[in-house]
């Protein structure tokens, strides 16, 4: 029950890998701290081993950082 994603965009370059069966290992970096915090969060209450890097075009906000990464972890 694990999975290792990447996709790509004109906005967002994501790259995850999750563990489903894990301990609440791994980094989140997606540039949005607040998002940061709440992924690391999911993770450990959670019990997944999830790993987010995340770099995307945070000029004009979080936006599309956030909705790739909802559709990646999705």
């Amino acid at each position: 029950r694990s999975a290792e994603i990447h996709r790509q965009t004109a906005e967002t370059d994501v790259r995850l890998t999750l563990d489903l069966d894990g301990r609440g290992d791994g980094e989140r970096t997606t540039g949005v701290g607040f998002f940061d915090h709440m992924l690391d969060l999911l993770a450990r209450h959670g019990g997944l081993d999830l790993a987010i890097e995340v770099k995307g075009d945070l000029a004009t906000g979080a936006h599309h950082t956030v909705e790739d990464t909802g559709l990646v972890l999705g």
